[in-house]
This record gives structure tokens, C-alpha cells and sequence, in this order.
């Protein structure tokens, strides 16, 4: 891919993307209106045969929407999943990302994947966060590592059950908490000619067999907030345009280079076609080792974070828990400035825009990442 395009160095909030040039361009309202004047010739002509064609449209993109029988909008997705697992709580898994632990099993299912520095050591090596609605669906899934005391903290928004193989002490001042249930250590081994700490896998059946020893409610349970949805989706069957919105920071995202993960090089390529990001890292796309599946996200969120080094091997916790701290979302290539907010280990992470109303999200996949706030301004978004 050339990239020849303007590199936008992320700062401040106050300072983001206030060089680029807004969504809303004359560009796009003269097309607008070229479209608005060839509809007004082709009423004049065929006022009677498009009036019945309008109905029709409207009528199939009705039915095309209608949430199927049997079924629910995920408060993971916005989209329909079955009503049979309404009331199960997620599974938040733990997945190596070092390339000694490619090719990754499992992770293009994941509803949401949250990426962040798991070290400061090794150039920042990150790991991956998985945060999965239908377990039951899985084969195998993984490889599984330790977790850190921030996963701990963000896997409790969603009332979920954290499956991971270990982590420092750090994380026991956590797992005696009421509300963080979790797996460690107690998924299948899968030979595949690696070393052993890259050898752990949920295999089908595994979940089950845990939840039944543990005595952990499959249900979501007391600790759940009262609103499980994360985010604020549109309406099944549209779509948000940034550019519809009248922000004064907006502009097109068609490259997303997370510097900061020096490590992994993660980015996130816009897929025009398939109008989502695609995410590489140690410089190729990724495709899940199951089926083939390109993980590809409709949603992207970069959260600046500050973080406390724990110890000199490299042990970290984010300041996940704060308030009106900047970030970055981005959907169907184009990108705004945001705030976040989480008031308690708990409560849900929320996402505002510069209105100070929560941002209102396409359906789908989200990706998350935890950006430093000491390597913030090495973001760099690449636009059209």
C-alpha cells in the first residue's frame, strides 16, 4: 500500500486532527447534489414506475432488517445472536501475541479485542484481550498466557469469566475480589512442535467442563451492570457517517499506525470493500489459523491511558479507572476525538464526543487499544 498521505501526529484533545480538513467537504455536497438533480430528472419522466419502486425498496430493506425469529441484538455487536444465550455472560481470553505464538486460533470470532502493552520490557510486546458472547461455538482458541492486574480490571465491565494461565502476584489483590471469576491453567495442551508456555488452547468442550467445576454462574450474575451494553449502537440496518455529524475535528482514517506497539507494528488498514479495519501486525494481515477469517473490525477505539511500572522486570497497571481522558474513534474510514470515562473497577468504560454525549457506535466488532500516554503523539492516521 503507498503511503504517500499526510501523516497526523496525535497531541493533545484540544489539538487533535485540527489541520485536517472536516469530514463534511464540499466535495461530497456537490455530489450530493448532482445525485439530487438526476433523481429530480428521472421523477419528471417516470413519476408513476418509481413511486412503486420506492415502495418495494422500502419494503425489502424493511424485511432485510427485521431482526430474525429466535433471535436478539448482542449488547456486544448491535447485531442478532440467538436469544438462547441472552442472559450468558462473556468469557474474556487472554491470547499471547508474540510471533513465536503465531498464527493465532480462534481470535476473528471475538467480539470485541482489546490490545495493550503487557510489558514494558521487550519493546512493549502487547497482548490481546479477547471478549466473547457465543463460547459455546468454539474449537479452539488461543494460545492462552497470563493476564495482568488491567485485564482483571476491564474484564469486570462485562461480568465476564477472564480464561488466561497465570500472572504476576500483582493480580491477587483482584482475584479475591467477589466479582472477578476466572480459568487459569485449565485448558487443553495442544501438541504443535512449541515450546510449552505457547502450547495452551481452548479446545471444544473445555468451557463447559470448567464453568461445571467451578460452581460460576454461566449467567450473567449480581456484579453485572444493569445496562450490560457497552456502547451505544445505531439501529439495526444503518449506518453512522462521521461526517454527518457536524464535528469540528473529523477526517478520513484509511490507515492506522499504532507506533506505539513498536513491537507487534499493529495497524489497521481500511477495507473498502468490506467497509472495516483490517488488522495486521509484524508487517501482515491477520488471518485466523481456523478458517482463514481476516480479523477486521467495524469499530476502532485508541484510548490514551497513563500507566505505573510495578516493578523492574517490566510489570505495569493502566489508569483505567479516570475521567475525561482523550481518545480516538474510527469507523467506515473516517476518525474523531473522543473522551472516556470509568468511574469504578466495575463500572462500564464510556465513550463521549466532544458534545459530551456518548458516541453512537456501527454495529459489529470493536477493536480497543490502550495507548500509552507517554507514546500517545506516535500515533499516526493516514487519510484520503
Amino acid at each position: 500500500m503507498k503511503m504517500n498521505k499526510r501523516v497526523l501526529s496525535m497531541l493533545m484533545t484540544t489539538t487533535m486532527l485540527a489541520t485536517v480538513t472536516a469530514c463534511g467537504s464540499d466535495t461530497n455536497a456537490d455530489v450530493a447534489g448532482t445525485t439530487e438533480t438526476t433523481v429530480a430528472a428521472e421523477e419528471t419522466t417516470t413519476a408513476s414506475t418509481d413511486d412503486a419502486t420506492v415502495a418495494e425498496t422500502t419494503e425489502e430493506v424493511a424485511e432485510s432488517y427485521e431482526i430474525p425469529e429466535g433471535m436478539y441484538l448482542s449488547e456486544l455487536t448491535g447485531e442478532p445472536i440467538s436469544e438462547e444465550i441472552q442472559d450468558q455472560r462473556p468469557i474474556a481470553v487472554m491470547v499471547d501475541n508474540e510471533s513465536l505464538a503465531l498464527p493465532h486460533y480462534g481470535i476473528a470470532e471475538a467480539d470485541v479485542v482489546y490490545e495493550m502493552m503487557n510489558s514494558t520490557k521487550n519493546d512493549r510486546i502487547t497482548r490481546l484481550m479477547c471478549i466473547i458472547k457465543d463460547w459455546g461455538n468454539i474449537e479452539q482458541m488461543g494460545s492462552i498466557r497470563s493476564t495482568r492486574p488491567t485485564n482483571i480490571l476491564l474484564m469486570s465491565e462485562w461480568n465476564a469469566v477472564l480464561c488466561h494461565d497465570g500472572g504476576p502476584y500483582y493480580n491477587d489483590q483482584y482475584f479475591v475480589r467477589d466479582w472477578a471469576d476466572h480459568f487459569s491453567g485449565t485448558f487443553s495442551r495442544v501438541s504443535n512442535g512449541k515450546s510449552r508456555e505457547y502450547t495452551e488452547y481452548i479446545l471444544s468442550g473445555d468451557l463447559e467442563a470448567n464453568f461445571e467445576d467451578s460452581g460460576y454462574s454461566v449467567t450473567y450474575n449480581e456484579f453485572a451492570n444493569e445496562d450490560t451494553s457497552h456502547f451505544t449502537f445505531t439501529d439495526y440496518g444503518t449506518t453512522v457517517d462521521l461526517s454527518d455529524n457536524g464535528y469540528q475535528y473529523c477526517a478520513d482514517a484509511t490507515f492506522i499506525d499504532i507506533k506505539p506497539f513498536s513491537h507487534n507494528g499493529s495497524q489497521l488498514v481500511y477495507n473498502e470493500e468490506t467497509q472495516t479495519y483490517d488488522y495486521y501486525e509484524y508487517g501482515e494481515i491477520h488471518e485466523d489459523a481456523e478458517d482463514g477469517e481476516v480479523l477486521t473490525f467495524d469499530n476502532v477505539i485508541l484510548q490514551k491511558c497513563s500507566f505505573a511500572q510495578l516493578d523492574e522486570n517490566g510489570y505495569l497497571i493502566y489508569n483505567c479507572i479516570d475521567t475525561n481522558q482523550p481518545g480516538l474513534y474510527a469507523t467506515k474510514g473516517k476518525i474523531t476525538d473522543i473522551v472516556w470515562t470509568k468511574t469504578t473497577e466495575t463500572e462500564i468504560t464510556r465513550y463521549y464526543d466532544e458534545n459530551g454525549n456518548e458516541i453512537t457506535m456501527n454495529t459489529g466488532k470493536t477493536y480497543i487499544a490502550l495507548i500509552p500516554d507517554d507514546t500517545w503523539d506516535q500515533l499516526a492516521i493516514y487519510g484520503n
